[in-house]
């Protein structure tokens, strides 16, 4: 299952998984415990986070649990006591579970809050200005504090296999948008299809609009599970150009070429660590803690934790210790 589209997708609300409950990701046929991670120790000894309790939960992809591991791994290390919540289902359940309380800490996605919980539809291309504008509505509305983002944008995507984007000589959406009708052919999912800010009006975006003269005709667009469009796209059967998103690890296994969104369309996905503003008021340490995770964290990172599981089948808390590890932020 793609990350970025379970992050996206509005649902209803649903409850909280118990600690102790399996999370499976789905797609890749893995499966982690929730209320597992792993713990070390600050490389100067110290726990900042001492006497501290501290719930962490996440969305269930991919990315959100690898994302979550870390931050119980690393808090747990600087001495919090960490309740694991990772893997809470869908967008709406790790959302809630932090509005009422039950979770103190989760990854969250600019994107997702301006579209998905402000029903924003104002598009701001700027990462900056994006996190700033929801920072605000988050604090004012919620008492949510959302920390300065990290360097990773996991966002929409087009991308094509190396030999076709070599075969029609296209780096950017512009230049699929001057080549032959014939060759205009796409696979998308139904949701991003359909979605205000998805397919149609990036279409129209381009100056291909679908479905009109010197367009896009609907033969030219097929419709599928986000998580087949990859191998779709790799082979460039039944489409040259497939929805991706920008940090999931078929990209890099597959050898994907990313398109440049050279007008901008896309919203801006920045992850960004929300602590409830009662629990950055008591451990204001969580600042300089969790910035010290989210400055290490770029889309090349984030390609290579998501590839370790979703490609060879890793745990998401072995990735996310070794990742600590590897950063120098633990011992």
């Amino acid at each position: 299952m793609s990350g970025a589209k379970a992050m996206r997708t509005s649902r209803g609300l649903l409850t909280v998984l118990s600690v102790v409950a399996l999370l499976t990701i789905a797609g890749c046929g893995l499966v982690s415990s929730s209320g597992t991670f792993k713990t070390g120790a600050l490389p100067d000894g110290a726990k900042p986070l001492a006497g501290a309790e501290l719930v962490v939960t996440s969305k269930s992809f991919t990315e959100g649990v690898i994302l979550g591991k870390i931050t119980a791994s690393y808090l747990a290390s600087a001495g919090a006591d960490v309740t694991d919540m990772t893997g809470a289902p869908g967008s709406a359940s790790s959302r809630q579970a932090q509005l009422n309380g039950d979770a103190d800490i989760l990854w969250e996605y600019t994107g997702t809050a301006w579209v998905n919980y402000h029903q924003k539809t104002e598009t701001i291309s700027d990462p900056t200005e994006l996190w700033k504008q929801v920072a605000a509505i988050e604090k004012s509305d919620y008492d949510l504090v959302w920390l300065p983002p990290a360097n990773f944008n996991d966002t929409y995507a087009f991308a094509a296999s190396p030999a076709t984007a070599k075969r029609l000589n296209v780096r950017t959406l512009s230049d699929v948008a001057r080549l032959p009708e014939r060759d205009r052919t796409f696979c998308v999912d139904d949701e991003f299809f359909s979605r205000a800010d998805g397919f149609l009006s990036m279409l129209a975006k381009y100056g291909i609009p679908y479905n009109k003269p010197n367009g896009v005709p609907p033969r030219n667009v097929t419709r599928m599970d986000a998580g087949v469009i990859y191998s779709a796209t790799n082979n460039a059967d039944p489409c040259n150009f497939g929805e991706v998103y920008t940090t999931d690890g078929r990209v890099k296994n597959l050898g994907l070429v990313l398109l440049d969104d050279d007008k901008k369309f896309f919203l801006p996905y920045s992850g960004t660590a929300v602590v409830r503003g009662e629990i950055m008021r008591k451990y204001p340490q969580l600042a300089d803690l969790l910035g010290a995770i989210s400055q290490r964290l770029t889309n090349d990172v984030m390609l290579d934790l998501n590839a370790r599981v979703d490609i060879d089948g890793e745990d998401p808390a072995d990735v996310a210790y070794d990742w600590l590890k590897s950063e120098g932020l633990i011992v």
